[in-house]
């Protein structure tokens, strides 16, 4: 059984070199291959020795670099489910934050966004207080802020597509809003996606949530419902904030994405510098892998 450490840089701004993945591969025991999946941007260094006092030894330094890296062992790195957060994960934003700046809230809302994703105020509590103060929104604002604020994280359709295509199964689990997850599953091909339904009444939002409320247990059930006969290691989570911290320590590989510290505290791996073609980088697929249509 061979054990792996991946490098990935941020494509937009590649930082590895042969020299660096030859320093790393150095400082390992039993190194038996280099292999680049992609020039500068990802690369495996295979080794047989301790996983665990490689990982001790290591990433003290490499948490001084600027790029990620991921130790893992070589037979259990692709996987068949991904369970994926959205806002701030697979999207680039708050939804909730955006319709609050649409109706000029967003300060107040996003103070409590940041309090609810550092894990220092209750989901439920936070999300209902958040949707209150959106009641008698026009309905019509969802679309309009989908449409000019909600942009895909670099690199999510090359993931979920990618994984679509390998036959794993994906799933989007949001404590956001079932507008958004549906889109946003839409153009990403997410085959599952699962959100909060805001109560609409005569076109304008009433400022109530309609159950039940999607939170960090809704992501972590939906996890094990979708993993049912798969192996530990063959399952995935990705997410960013508390409400993630569940799922991402119940998959077998659990991954922060640019994460508040509780969820990077939780992961087995982060992600602070690439976008998420790090984990198919970190699955085993080469750049010349990933499915972009």
């Amino acid at each position: 059984m061979k054990n792996l450490l991946t490098l990935i840089s941020n494509p937009a701004e590649p930082a590895l070199t042969d020299e660096l993945a030859s320093f790393y591969a150095s400082k390992l025991s039993g190194v038996t291959a280099v292999s680049w999946l992609s020039e500068g941007l990802a690369v495996d260094i295979l080794f047989d020795g301790d996983l665990e006092k490689a990982k001790k030894i290591l990433t003290p330094e490499l948490l001084t670099e600027n790029f990620d890296f991921g130790f893992q062992q070589t037979n259990q790195r692709q996987k068949k489910l991904l369970v994926a957060d959205m806002d701030s994960t697979i999207i680039q934003c708050e939804c909730i934050d955006e319709l609050a700046d649409y109706a000029g809230l967003k300060e107040k809302i996003s103070a409590i966004t940041e309090a609810a994703m550092q894990g220092e105020l209750d989901f439920e509590q936070a999300l209902r207080e958040r949707v209150a103060l959106l009641a008698g929104m026009d309905s019509a604002a969802l679309e309009t802020v989908y449409r000019e604020r909600v942009k895909l994280m670099p690199g999510a359709r090359a993931l979920i597509k990618t994984m679509n295509a390998s036959g794993a199964k994906t799933v989007l689990v949001s404590g956001g809003f079932t507008y958004f997850t549906s889109k946003v599953a839409e153009v990403t091909g997410f085959q599952v996606n699962r959100g909060n339904n805001l109560e609409i009444k005569d076109r304008r939002l009433t400022g109530h949530v309609l159950p039940p409320v999607v939170d960090s247990t809704t992501k972590l059930n939906s996890l094990i419902e979708f993993r049912d006969k798969l192996s530990p290691h063959e399952v995935m989570a990705v997410g960013d904030g508390a409400n993630d911290i569940p799922m991402i320590k119940e998959a077998g590989l659990g991954i922060a994405y640019h994460p508040k510290p509780a969820a990077a505290d939780a992961a087995d791996i982060i992600i602070r510098h690439g976008d998420l073609t790090a984990l198919l980088y970190l699955q085993g697929y080469s750049e010349k892998e990933f499915v972009v249509e």
